[in-house]
C-alpha cells in the first residue's frame, strides 16, 4: 500500500510528465500568470464544499488546490527558480519560526496571544516595514479590510471595547447621508467605503467573519428571490406587472416559510 509520501511524490512526477515534451499541450502552455485565476477558483470550490457541508467532496477539492501548488512548483523548477522542495522548506521554516511556544521556549496560552505574537514576529524577525504588510491587494475587499484591521490590532491599534465601534458606524452613516445630500458622487463613494470599513470593524468585535456573513446573506437572498418567482408563477402572474407592494407581500409569505 502506497504511503502518503509516495502518493505525493507520484503527484509531482505526474505533473512533470504532463509538462514534458510528450505531455499535455494545455499543461505545457501554462505559466504562473495563466494559472493564477485557476488557483482562485479552486480556493472558492474548497470554501463552497465546507459551507455546504459536503465534506465527502472536500478531499477532491483539496486535491485540485494542491495541484495548483505542484503545478507552480514544476514551472519554477523548469525555470531554475525553485522546486517543490523549496516550497516545502519555506512553509516548514515559517511554521517553526512563528510557533516558538511549540518549538521553542516562549509561553503562549491563548489563540489571541498567538495572533499578536504571530504579527509581531513578522515585524521583528522577518523585517516587515509595516504591521499591515502582507495583505494581498487582490483579496475580496471585505476580507482585505478584516485582515488589515486584525494586523493593526496586533500592534495595539484598536478600540478597547465595542461601544465606540457602534458610534463610529453611526457617524459614518451620518457622513454618507450628508455626502448624498451634497450631490457629489466621489464624496459619496468615499463615505460609503468608510461605512463599509467601519462595518467590517464592527464584525470583528461581534466575532463574525464579514465575507462569510455576506456570502450567506447572498445565498439567503438567492433562495428567497427564486421562491418569490416560483410563487408569482404559481399564481399565474408576471413579476414585472406587479406593484412593489404586491411583490413585498409575496416576499413576506416566502420569508415566513
Amino acid at each position: 500500500m502506497e504511503s502518503w509520501k509516495d502518493k505525493f511524490a507520484k503527484l509531482v512526477d505526474i505533473m512533470a510528465t504532463l509538462r514534458s515534451d510528450n505531455g499535455c499541450p494545455w499543461d505545457r502552455e501554462q505559466d504562473h500568470q495563466s494559472l493564477s485565476r485557476h488557483a482562485l477558483e479552486e480556493v472558492y470550490e474548497v470554501i463552497e464544499s465546507i459551507d455546504e457541508n459536503k465534506l465527502d467532496e472536500l478531499p477532491a477539492e483539496l486535491g485540485d488546490l494542491l495541484l495548483q501548488v505542484v503545478f507552480h512548483a514544476q514551472i519554477g523548477r523548469e525555470e531554475g527558480r525553485f522546486d517543490i522542495g523549496d516550497v516545502l522548506d519555506a512553509i516548514n521554516d515559517k511554521l517553526i519560526r512563528r510557533h516558538p511556544h511549540v518549538f521553542g521556549d516562549e509561553v503562549i496560552e491563548t489563540s489571541a496571544e498567538q495572533t499578536i505574537a504571530w504579527e509581531q514576529s513578522k515585524m521583528t524577525r522577518e523585517g516587515k516595514k509595516s504591521a499591515i504588510d502582507g495583505v494581498p491587494r487582490h483579496l475580496p475587499a471585505l476580507l482585505r479590510a478584516h485582515r488589515m484591521q486584525g494586523k493593526a490590532k496586533a500592534v495595539g491599534f484598536d478600540w478597547p471595547r465595542i461601544e465606540p465601534v457602534w458610534d463610529k458606524v453611526h457617524e459614518e452613516i451620518d457622513e454618507l447621508h450628508q455626502a448624498h445630500n451634497s450631490g457629489h458622487a466621489e464624496q459619496v463613494e468615499d463615505e460609503f467605503g468608510d461605512l463599509l470599513f467601519s462595518i467590517v470593524n464592527l464584525s470583528r468585535f461581534l466575532d463574525t467573519e464579514p465575507e462569510q456573513a455576506l456570502r450567506k446573506a447572498c445565498d439567503k437572498f438567492d433562495r428567497r428571490f427564486k421562491a418569490v418567482e416560483a410563487e408569482v408563477k404559481r399564481r399565474g402572474k408576471n413579476m414585472s406587472e406587479m406593484t412593489l407592494e404586491e411583490l413585498d407581500a409575496v416576499w413576506n409569505v416566502v420569508k415566513k416559510r
